[in-house]
């Protein structure tokens, strides 16, 4: 483990960068992978069951519980739903496992299962099976919430780091940052007014969408805790390979961009939870943007770079006055609790 961790949990190993990657690499992978943890998917799809399925599991610890457009039920359900889309599965069912506080508001409860079942609607998806705990008053913040998800692959095509090549394109499916930057501004803590809200929401519309390029699509990837560039830098990372992205090709909104400027943040770090980061054939960047077409889900997707055989393992980031920058993998916890 890092020397500057001294032998316990920071809140920097639950930042999905460096940290994350060590904590798994050094202390869990050696005690628990029998083969099918290696590649670290956010789901993993199991054959010789009649059918492939996919499968993933997730945990929700936002701070706080409510924030515009949306609270921790309905992101549980969009969550773990997008790793399953990122894998060409269809989400299908789901588990509810929720950790209560002693003294937690009925009436708060109430509102975020109401969101769950919203959400599940909207989604698809089926709960079909839950647990529930309470724990001793100062022992948990209010409400944490576990969700398990199962999909229907349907695609033959493999999705995998190890499908890209040089020439292929990049491309996210709209402004990045917004969900990160909505639950920040939503702590007491800031009183800054803008108008944000998270982009939570299940992706798998468009994940539908984009199979429709058969095996001109090679990745797909929800962009959360780390944002854009622990996506790009885990692309970069497992194929060995350099990617290099445009500054001005990434679409930002302004209130974003606005109030990252301010609390000092980078937007392409802030946690997505409503965006997909693909990876498809040389040349197929524009047929990929009008499959998405106009859903509104996809709203100012764009195609922001490429692979190259340039800097390997290295994410380049050409910047707005034509220079060029490492884009580096987030370390530590940037935005705690985040999702």
């Amino acid at each position: 483990m890092p020397k500057k961790s001294n032998g316990r949990v920071l809140l920097g190993h639950g930042g999905g960068g460096k940290m994350t990657g060590r904590l798994i690499r050094d202390v869990i992978l050696p005690r628990l992978d029998r083969g099918a943890l290696g590649p670290l998917p956010d789901s993993v799809v199991l054959n010789g069951l009649g059918s492939s399925i996919a499968y993933t599991t997730d945990s929700f610890v936002v701070s706080p519980l409510f924030f515009p457009g949306g609270n921790i039920g309905s992101l549980s359900v969009h969550g773990t739903c997008n790793d399953l889309a990122c894998s060409g599965a269809r989400p299908l069912f789901l588990s509810l496992g929720l950790i209560l506080e002693e003294g937690f508001p009925l009436e708060q409860l109430d509102s975020i299962v109401t969101s769950i079942a919203a959400a599940a609607d909207d989604a698809g998806v089926q709960i079909v099976t839950g647990d529930t705990k309470v724990v001793p008053k100062g022992s948990a913040d209010g409400i944490f919430i576990n969700t398990s998800g199962i999909g229907k692959l349907e695609t033959d095509i493999r999705l995998s780091p190890s499908c890209i090549v040089e020439g292929d394109e990049i491309i996210v499916s709209g402004p990045v940052g917004n969900h990160g930057m909505a639950v920040m501004l939503s702590r007491a803590e800031f009183s800054f007014d803008f108008d944000l809200k998270s982009d939570s929401a299940s992706i798998w519309p468009l994940a539908e969408r984009l199979l429709e390029l058969g095996d001109g699509l090679k990745f797909l990837r929800d962009p959360t805790r780390g944002g854009i560039a622990a996506t790009l830098n885990e692309i970069a990372a497992s194929t060995g390979k350099g990617v290099r992205v445009t500054e001005t090709a990434i679409p930002v909104d302004e209130s974003v961009a606005a109030a990252a400027e301010i609390l000092g943040i980078d937007p392409f770090q802030a946690a997505n939870e409503g965006k997909i980061v693909a990876v498809v054939g040389k040349g197929l960047g524009s047929k990929a943007l009008e499959l998405l077409g106009d859903s509104p889900l996809a709203r100012d997707a764009a195609v922001i770079g490429e692979i190259t055989t340039t800097n390997p393992s290295k994410v380049v980031m050409i910047t707005r006055i034509g220079g060029s920058r490492i884009m580096a993998e987030p370390s530590g916890e940037l935005l705690p609790r985040i999702c």
